[in-house]
């Protein structure tokens, strides 16, 4: 897109443009698909900014510093015995410029308050499977690679102590955050699905893993549907209400 097109965006959306030009814009939208995918860009982005500031007053300050840079830059490249004048081709210009300041700030923005990540959520708790150690190792070498994030190394120890007994809903919810974490997703499904479905203290875990099982796929409607399973006396609630907010 040109420059010129994101000022016009930007007029557009301050009621700026006179109805000649307001009329020619309604009708480039309806006749050029690109022109019109940049313009939703441009104006979900804006909407985004403002969104994201908390109050009125930091929306005030926050316009304010764009103004402030756009009068800056537009005295800075006129010649001194230039006379400024209020007219639309000097505001223009600071719209030209409040455009450049928000395509750099795009990139910023969309990783701050675009879709979410696996990654913003895969923040788990160490485990604590010490207590068992004296009978059998292999509890304490599968919490140490489960804390260090050796999850290859820790599904191998959680299979060693699931081959002896299978019935072990802790190690088996263990087991289904390690396959996730190394995309071994189908598998960690089958598990997950049958934790969520029993009727155990990990029940609720269980879907919330899943729904994170659902998110590291891109899989967003799949994940919603599990997050909306999730009750209000679950640990996980708000977060997850607040992930489905964020899908939505």
């Amino acid at each position: 897109m040109e420059e010129q097109d994101y000022i016009q965006f930007e007029a557009y959306l301050v009621g700026d443009l006179s109805e000649e030009d307001l009329l020619a814009f309604n009708m480039r939208l309806e006749s050029d698909p690109e022109f019109n995918k940049s313009f939703e860009i441009y104006k979900d982005l804006t909407s985004n900014l403002e969104h994201q500031i908390a109050n009125e007053r930091e929306i005030f300050d926050f316009k304010a510093n764009l103004d402030v840079i756009s009068s800056q830059h537009f005295n800075a490249i006129h010649d001194e015995d230039l006379i400024i004048k209020p007219s639309p081709t000097s505001n223009f210009y600071k719209y030209a410029v409040a455009a450049s300041v928000v395509i750099l700030l795009g990139f910023f923005v969309f990783n701050q308050f675009g879709s979410p990540s696996y990654d913003d959520y895969n923040n788990f708790d160490a485990i604590s499977l010490t207590v068992r150690s004296a009978e059998d190792d292999s509890f304490s070498k599968a919490e140490q690679n489960f804390n260090s994030q050796n999850y290859d190394d820790a599904i191998v120890v959680f299979n060693t102590i699931l081959e002896a007994d299978f019935s072990n809903l802790e190690i088996q919810l263990y087991k289904s955050i390690a396959l996730v974490e190394t995309n071994q997703f189908e598998e960690a499904e089958v598990l997950l699905n049958k934790l969520s479905n029993g009727n155990s203290a990990y029940k609720n875990k269980a879907k919330w893993i899943l729904a994170l099982n659902y998110l590291k796929q891109n899989k967003e409607s799949e994940c919603i549907n599990v997050l909306k399973t999730i009750p209000q006396d679950a640990e996980d609630y708000k977060t997850a209400q607040e992930l489905m907010k964020k899908l939505d």
